[in-house]
């Protein structure tokens, strides 16, 4: 079959075994719909199920042919005796091969991590397996610390009910919407630990959306824009919120403090962004990925959960005035680092160096 990219596909063999509520037949189809458009023929043995990194690498690169202990899995085809040839399961002659199990490494651009892709046999036996195993490929290498270490598992939970109950991931998007709405009214009503529990089902079903469109193949322009537009504005909301809730349990900062907080927070929230989106015009990377330690940097740095990790510390110590002061101050902290950060890229490439991904760089090595 072609696709509307012009990408012809060719399916191998037959597998009834459903995976993420889909058959791998229709999950193949999915992922060529997803490649850039270009004139391609795309091999697909469909006893087995692969991360879909691997079709958008394999696009790329003509000629190529994933193996798994020498059996073809996927192929970029050029000519029809290569078609016979795979069809047969036999690796054609001039075929650049990438055997799976010498653990080939790919730097994933979309995902910002250097890694792996899963191909696995797909049967009723591993199909459980298999999809945690792609809900797991699914995750951002660089994010921040409760996405990375909190709630996973929950997310892991919640994306496969979604997927059983065919949920479109912006049915899960507008459901957490809700909670991100409610959470700064009732922070504003002083309500903060219900306000913490709403945002809570927020920020999970921020990733569980993310999760469910990578899974199932459904992402969609809009879709992107209805989320990170939504991740985008609602955070300074969240601050004002608080910040005003503090007179309604008798913590009020006084005004000229108040004020002076909620200048660094936002005005700090806006530059951040601003900062990361010319490094990422000027250099093609998005900032976090530069080195290790921008990595590590990005777990911490101040963006709505790290945040919310000081506010809930705060609550537990009854002193919610203090998480917006500690809010501010790690703001500022963050907004310094973010600028010694491009300050070092430009002053490099000013030099005639180059800025390049550590990630890039270690598949390089390899």
């Amino acid at each position: 079959m072609q696709t509307a990219n012009g990408v012809t596909l060719l399916l191998y063999g037959e597998n009834d075994t459903l995976i993420w509520g889909m058959t791998n037949a229709e999950r193949a189809r999915r992922l060529a719909a997803k490649l850039e458009s270009a004139a391609a023929r795309i091999w697909v043995n469909l006893d087995y199920v692969f991360d879909p990194l691997w079709m958008r690498h394999i696009q790329r690169h003509p000629g190529m042919v994933i193996t798994v202990a020498g059996v073809p899995v996927l192929g970029h085809v050029q000519n029809d005796d290569d078609a016979e040839r795979l069809a047969g399961l036999s690796v054609p002659a001039e075929a650049e091969v990438v055997e799976y199990t010498e653990n080939p490494r790919v730097y994933n651009h979309q995902l910002r991590k250097l890694e792996t892709p899963f191909v696995r046999q797909l049967t009723t036996e591993t199909v459980k397996d298999i999809e945690r195993q792609s809900y797991f490929g699914a995750y951002k290498g660089v994010t921040d610390i409760l996405t990375k270490y909190l709630w996973p598992e929950l997310a892991l939970v919640l994306t496969r009910f979604a997927a059983r109950l065919g949920m479109t991931p912006n049915m899960v998007t507008a459901i957490g919407a809700v909670g991100c709405i409610a959470a700064p009214f009732l922070f504003y009503y002083g309500y903060f630990w219900s306000g913490m529990a709403a945002g809570f089902v927020f920020m999970v079903l921020d990733t569980v959306d993310g999760k469910l469109a990578r899974c199932t193949i459904t992402s969609s322009f809009w879709g992107n824009i209805f989320d990170h537009g939504l991740d985008l504005v609602h955070p300074p909301f969240w601050w004002v919120a608080w910040a005003l809730g503090l007179g309604a349990v008798g913590l009020a900062l006084p005004e000229d403090q108040l004020g002076l907080a909620l200048i660094v927070i936002i005005g700090g929230y806006v530059l951040q962004r601003i900062i990361e989106g010319i490094f990422m015009r000027a250099f093609d990377q998005h900032i976090h990925v530069w080195r290790p330690w921008d990595s590590w940097f990005r777990l911490i740095t101040a963006r709505r959960n790290p945040n919310m990790v000081l506010l809930f510390a705060s609550m537990i110590f009854g002193r919610p005035d203090i998480g917006l002061l500690a809010v501010a101050w790690w703001t500022l902290i963050s907004l310094a680092v973010h600028m010694v950060q491009i300050f070092q890229a430009a002053l490099i490439k000013m030099r005639g160096g180059e800025i390049i991904s550590w990630l890039e760089q270690e598949q390089g090595q390899e």
